[in-house]
């Protein structure tokens, strides 16, 4: 197994699409390069939804040691909490339970060799965080947030822990849900803005069939940048 890059998409807050944008933007990449989705979102799982998988995954075995197949839907390697269990189950795991269920869901996965996989963060900046930036060798973070001044103050503790951390960022995408011209961080924030969604139909209703074009532009400036 060979993992090119590993991008964690981070967002501080809930709510601001951080789903979306990430598999929008795995499944314009995907259209040349191999990706693969980790959704680590314990608590919010969506990953599954947004690409319409019900069933339970398969396990392998491999000299004795088990592992995890992922799903492979549009070409995209997936694996999300939210296939580990119940739909209309509550999970309420703390501290070193929830650090374990991250860790045997990202180390025991057995990827193919991808040019890109990315993370799916949590909101906030919890245990998940601390689990996934010591365990992985993470190329890249990429932040989403939306046009308003709690989204603003929000992202710079998300940046202050990813430094910690010696973490490479990026740079932002805005999740432009109120469809505003003014470009609201770009001079307050010492990261590269990597572009905005605009509010569209195509995004409120997320369809694996559509292309979204503003995913395609910032697919290109990620691809670049790596």
């Amino acid at each position: 197994m060979s993992i090119k890059n590993i991008i964690a998409i981070c967002s501080a807050k809930g709510g601001v699409g951080k789903s979306t944008i990430t598999a929008a933007i795995a499944l314009s990449i995907s259209k040349q390069y191999q990706v693969g989705i980790l959704d680590a979102d314990v608590y919010g799982p969506n990953q599954h939804i947004l690409f319409d998988i019900k069933d339970k995954p398969q396990f392998i075995t491999k000299n004795d040691d088990k592992y995890i197949k992922p799903f492979i839907s549009k070409n995209i390697e997936i694996m999300s909490m939210g296939l580990m269990t119940e739909s209309d189950e509550a999970v309420a795991w703390r501290g070193p339970m929830l650090s374990s269920a991250v860790r045997q869901l990202s180390n025991s996965t057995k990827w193919s060799n991808l040019d890109f996989l990315f993370i799916d963060m949590p909101p906030g900046t919890g245990d998940t965080y601390l689990t996934i930036f010591k365990e992985l060798n993470l190329s890249n973070v990429i932040l989403v947030t939306t046009p308003n001044k709690l989204s603003h103050a929000d992202i710079k503790k998300t940046i202050n822990l990813v430094n910690k951390f010696n973490v490479p960022i990026m740079g932002y995408i805005e999740n432009n849900i109120f469809n505003q011209d003014k470009d609201t961080f770009s001079e307050k924030l010492s990261i590269n803005k990597l572009g905005k969604f605009n509010f569209s139909e195509k995004m409120l209703n997320f369809d694996l069939d559509n292309d979204i074009e503003d995913a395609d532009l910032i697919s290109k400036k990620i691809i670049a940048h790596v």
